[in-house]
């Protein structure tokens, strides 16, 4: 978890040596670094990331497969109906993540 006002390259970052497996990451506009895209090449994953609109040079990403994220995001809207979660009342980071797993199950078993 990091600040509002951190960037998204700064949790990127701290997260990179920790990722689990998998073939794909999908990720939106704010984590779109070249340097970010390389590590995850290393680690054989695939970024699904599309470009900044800043970006001179376009990038090659999965359009259908990255139109699915909403998905996660869906997820992320009823986890903040549980009002500990969207306020964050549980200050220790075990704690939280005690009441978002609890919120997930809750919600996949509704």
């Amino acid at each position: 978890m990091t600040a509002g006002q951190v960037s998204d390259y700064t949790g990127a970052a701290a997260l990179l040596g920790s990722l689990p497996g998998a073939d794909w990451l999908i990720a939106d506009r704010g984590y779109d670094a070249d340097w970010f895209r390389d590590a995850l090449k290393d680690k054989g994953i695939r970024p699904c990331i599309p470009g900044r609109k800043s970006r001179g040079k376009a990038v090659r990403y999965d359009r259908r497969r990255y139109k699915r994220r909403n998905r996660i995001e869906i997820m992320f809207g009823r986890l903040k109906d549980w009002r500990r979660v969207a306020t964050r009342y549980d200050r220790c980071p075990k704690v939280f993540l005690s009441a978002v797993a609890l919120a997930a199950t809750v919600l996949f078993w509704l």
